[in-house]
């Protein structure tokens, strides 16, 4: 059987690579993101290996999310694979000095955003009795860092939302995974930094971090393992990414500032 895939935020990164792998795959894919240039060029990219529809969206507007996915064409209409790959992070400052705007932002496309489309399709599945939903969450949901504080907050969301819909889903043969990124080189830091290439070229600069097409990878393995095995969360980091020591501000520091801290 044809598999149907649904995946957001298709325009770019995750997204876009996912999109290519499953299409290789002969998937229906149902494409969906806010740039219609992007998704029509990707549209004409992989026509020619499956079936393709494009749905030009903000995950944000939670009316115009039911209405194109209670809307979908026949061939479409039963989506097996749900990819919430939508998504951003926006700004550095401390929570003190951050933007409420870009908070607002980032709640309302990695949270609500991911609960509209998980909410739309997630009756067809129970319904069917099949189905998957991949979220993508992130080591920052996980682990906190300077300037990370919504966003993080959003994340850490995303992976209990997954596990809750594990709970609610028990009994059915619905999978959910929760797939955490470390450091990957798509256009998430350029977003961050508000198109500063110069700045987000910094972020990888002598690493060799995660692709796009790694993280599509590992996907297309979690959805290809046999029904009855469910991978509940997937965090994964480039070799060159872990975890820093803890920081500890000491006072004496100022006045020495050559002092190397002991960190435990």
């Amino acid at each position: 059987m044809t598999q149907t895939v649904l995946i957001t935020g298709a325009t770019s990164g995750f997204g876009a690579a996912c999109a290519r792998s499953f299409a290789e795959q002969g998937a229906n894919l149902i494409l969906v993101g806010r740039r219609a240039d992007r998704l029509h060029a990707l549209h004409k990219q992989l026509s020619g290996q499956a079936a393709v529809h494009v749905i030009v969206l903000d995950v944000r507007d939670r009316r115009a999310v039911t209405e194109a996915l209670a809307s979908l064409p026949a061939p479409f209409s039963s989506v097996d694979l749900l990819i919430n790959n939508a998504g951003l992070a926006l700004g550095l400052e401390p929570a003190h000095r951050a933007s409420l705007d870009e908070w607002e932002t980032m709640i309302d496309t990695n949270v609500k955003g991911l609960t509209y489309c998980t909410r739309a399709l997630l009756p067809g599945m129970v319904a069917r009795n099949r189905g998957h939903i991949v979220n993508l969450g992130s080591v920052a949901g996980n682990y906190p860092y300077p300037g990370g504080n919504v966003y993080g907050a959003t994340k850490a969301f995303v992976r209990q939302f997954s596990h809750n819909l594990r709970a609610d889903l028990l009994g059915t043969r619905i999978r959910v995974t929760n797939i955490e990124p470390g450091l990957a080189d798509t256009e998430f830091s350029v977003v961050r930094f508000k198109g500063d290439a110069e700045r987000a070229t910094e972020v990888y600069r002598g690493t060799e971090p995660l692709t796009a097409d790694d993280i599509a990878e590992i996907i297309c393995w979690v959805v290809a393992l046999p029904p009855h095995v469910n991978v509940n969360s997937l965090e994964v980091m480039p070799t060159c990414q872990s975890w820093a020591p803890f920081a500890i501000h000491r006072e004496e520091e100022a006045a020495h500032p050559s002092t190397n801290p002991v960190t435990e």
